[in-house]
């Protein structure tokens, strides 16, 4: 876990030395982050990332030995440690994305793309938010709604009631502002943000972008549609 006013300490993960010395570089620039470390494959990520109690890793999908989601799962799987993992990849399939979040990534960026999401992103995770790159999320949640025309857990969606499917239902099929889900369902900013949490802590899920993929896979449908 992050001390309040310790830097994050970041750990990068690149099979590519000038890709890892790049962002080095512009990490070393940045205010309240330190670089923890470098690894070139999954498997060497998984024994730094504990050995130098990272915050945060930022992971690249295709390595040698052990890739980037496998990787991922086992860091993750170690709930005490509160690390976060960010992909940043070249990789745009859908399938990747949906992948990498569900083993527990809190973040999935593209190379030469969301350059300018990446400390906003490392910071976020570092809180424990989530961000997908804009380029990727749209089709991702499109994939899924789509795969799932009826609910495939319908005891957890029974769990929530009728506001909080309406804004979940939102948010999965891309409105992921609360001030547009608000507009949309004609309430205030702060009922959305209650029936939000109020989600994530009935379904057990971490943040808002675990929670439009699970409304997308359960069909859940959007409001006026």
């Amino acid at each position: 876990m992050i001390t309040p006013g310790a830097d994050i300490r970041v750990l990068i993960v690149d099979d590519n030395r000038t890709v890892r010395r790049g962002i080095r570089l512009r990490l070393e620039n940045a205010t309240g982050i330190r670089v923890a470390g470098e690894a070139a494959n999954g498997r060497d990520a998984v024994v730094l990332a504990h050995a130098e109690r990272a915050d945060v890793v930022l992971m690249d999908l295709h390595m040698p030995g052990m890739n980037g989601i496998e990787a991922t799962r086992l860091i993750t799987a170690d709930e005490q440690s509160g690390c976060r993992v960010i992909l940043l990849t070249s990789e745009v399939s859908d399938a990747f994305v949906v992948d990498a979040i569900e083993a527990g990534a809190s973040g999935y960026l593209l190379k030469g793309h969301d350059s300018d999401q990446l400390l906003p992103v490392i910071r976020g995770a570092a809180a424990g938010t989530a961000t997908i790159s804009p380029r990727v999320a749209p089709r991702v949640i499109r994939e899924l709604r789509e795969a799932r025309s009826t609910p495939a857990e319908p005891e957890q969606v029974a769990l929530l009631t009728g506001a909080e499917r309406r804004v979940v239902g939102l948010l999965s099929s891309g409105v992921t502002s609360t001030e547009d889900i608000a507009k949309r369902l004609s309430v205030s900013v702060n009922t959305v943000r209650s029936q939000t949490a109020s989600a994530l802590r009935k379904l057990d899920l971490d943040d808002r972008t675990q929670l439009a993929l699970w409304g997308a896979r359960n069909g859940l449908p959007r409001p006026g549609a």
